[in-house]
C-alpha cells in the first residue's frame, strides 16, 4: 500500500513540470511572435513614412527624336510624375530631355523589343532623372510615363 501512496504522490509533480513547461514554451512563441509582429509592423510604417506623394504631372511638349544604331531611330514622348514636394511652380524639363537623348541614343533596336528591356532602360533613365531633380535631399520625380514610343 506504501507503495500506491508514492506513486500517486509522484504522478502530479512530473504532471506540473510537464504543464510548466508547455506554459513556457507557449509564452516564448507568443512573445517571439508578438515581438516579430511589432518590428515588421513597424518597418512598413516607417517605409510608407518615406514614400512620396504623387504630385502634378509635368510632360514634354514635343516628341523627340534620337538616332539608334544602325539607322534606326527612337521618336518618343515622355511626362515626369512630380511628388507633391516638387510644388506646383513647374518645371524646367530641360535638363530631363538632355538625360533622355542621352540615355537612349546610340542604342540597338533589339533592346527596344521586349518589355523587359524596354523597362530596364526606362528604369535607368528614371535613375538619372530622379538624381538630378533631388533638392534639398527631397524626391522631386518619382516616375516616368511615355506619351509616345515608336521605333524605326
Amino acid at each position: 500500500m506504501a507503495d500506491e501512496k508514492d506513486t500517486a504522490a509522484e504522478a502530479p509533480k512530473k504532471s506540473n513540470k510537464m504543464l510548466m513547461i508547455i506554459i513556457a514554451a507557449v509564452l516564448v512563441v507568443l512573445v517571439g511572435g508578438g515581438a516579430g509582429a511589432f518590428f515588421m509592423l513597424k518597418g512598413d510604417s516607417a517605409e510608407a513614412a518615406e514614400e512620396p506623394v504623387k504630385g502634378d504631372v509635368a510632360a514634354v511638349e514635343n516628341t523627340l527624336t534620337v538616332n539608334l544604331a544602325d539607322g534606326h531611330y527612337l521618336k518618343f514622348g515622355f511626362a515626369l510624375q512630380l511628388t507633391e514636394a516638387a510644388g506646383h511652380d513647374g518645371v524646367d524639363l530641360s535638363q530631363a530631355m538632355n538625360l533622355a537623348i542621352e540615355t537612349y541614343t546610340g542604342r540597338d533596336i533589339a533592346e527596344f523589343a521586349t518589355e523587359e528591356s524596354r523597362n530596364a532602360i526606362k528604369a535607368e533613365f528614371l535613375e538619372k532623372v530622379e538624381k538630378a531633380y533631388e533638392a534639398e535631399e527631397q524626391q522631386m520625380v518619382m516616375d516616368i510615363y511615355y506619351t509616345s514610343f515608336v521605333t524605326q
